[in-house]
């Protein structure tokens, strides 16, 4: 996994918004979907994506290494 995108999810999983929070720890730790991590950052970047939060930018970066 790359350094980057693993950073950017351990984020994710330390987040307390259950939903990026269990997609990520999820996929950190082996047992997770790639589509259902990509599906929960899309959710996540529609719903909060522009509120000026540090998570913002980190959706968009997390897609774009997702291949999404």
């Amino acid at each position: 996994m790359n350094a980057e995108l693993k950073e950017i999810l351990e984020t994710f999983a330390r987040s307390g918004w259950d939903l990026i929070e269990g997609p990520s720890r999820a996929w950190l730790e082996g047992r997770g979907e790639k589509e259902s991590l990509i599906r929960a950052v899309e959710q996540a970047n529609r719903e909060c994506g522009s509120c000026g939060c540090e998570l913002d930018p980190l959706y968009k970066r997390a897609l774009e290494l997702l291949g999404a």
